[in-house]
């Protein structure tokens, strides 16, 4: 399998408050075997996309650039402000490589991904001709997650976060991730469409997937088969979950 690296971007998300981990130090600087969880979602990326990495920063912005950059050369963009994971995206815009033709979005607090999932929805998005392809994972327990809606035919319509689920969409076991594949002009274009009318006020990036299914775009989901690869990093109970999963996977290589 291969990856187009040179028309590929890839943009992670690394500006939140992390209030959850009830520490003064950011979020994705909390270490995994002695490394900030940030640094393994960063070399996942490099290995998948080389220089076209930029990571949007924005609580302690400056430890997180001085940490990172001493480890390796990324793009970093800033948020300002705390506005939602859609305005997070948009903070990339200016600083993704213009030869670039695709984005794949990784969030910072999700260390275990690997570059072999990433390059399997890079090829499939690239081979389907999507506009936007989901990496999403089945669940039995998806309580807090995104749920990914479908319609009859199985088409994806959007998706829909725990706050403003109905109760019948929290029985949905398809949960998003919250790493996609996107055509940049297509991603740019629909980031611009969407709103905070929300329960968080926020810009939600998974809005684009309801303005896209409204305009007729190709829309699809990659099922990744590894769970543990997609958890998400929120407080101190995930951060053990993730270093003894880091562990076994050193163990097995090693």
């Amino acid at each position: 399998m291969q990856t187009a690296i040179d028309s590929v971007a890839a943009v992670i998300l690394a500006a939140g408050m992390g209030t959850r981990m009830k520490s003064n130090k950011a979020k994705v600087l909390h270490e995994i075997i002695g490394r900030p969880m940030v640094m393994y979602v960063v070399e996942t990326a490099r290995k998948v996309v080389g220089n076209n990495v930029v990571l949007v920063i924005g609580n302690q912005a400056d430890k997180i650039k001085k940490i990172v950059s001493e480890r390796t050369d990324v793009i970093f963009a800033i948020q300002e402000k705390q506005l939602g994971t859609g305005h997070a995206v948009l903070c990339a815009q200016l600083y993704i490589p213009e030869h670039t033709d695709q984005v794949v979005i990784l969030c910072g607090d999700v260390p275990l991904i690997t570059n072999y999932t990433l390059m399997r929805l890079i090829d499939d998005h690239i081979k389907a001709m999507r506009d936007i392809s989901i990496l999403a994972v089945e669940i039995d327990n998806p309580k807090g997650y995104g749920r990914i809606l479908l319609d009859e035919d199985r088409n994806v319509t959007g998706i829909v976060e725990e706050a403003d689920a109905t109760e019948e969409q929290k029985g949905i076991k398809t949960i998003n991730t919250g790493i996609y594949c996107v055509k940049k002009d297509y991603l740019f274009d629909s980031l611009k469409k969407i709103k905070s009318d929300n329960v968080q006020g926020e810009l939600y990036l998974t809005d684009i997937i309801g303005i896209g299914y409204k305009e007729g775009k190709n829309i699809g989901v990659l099922v990744g088969t590894d769970i543990e690869e997609v958890i998400g990093v929120n407080n101190r109970e995930d951060l053990k979950k993730a270093e003894i999963i880091m562990r076994k996977r050193l163990y097995k290589t090693s």
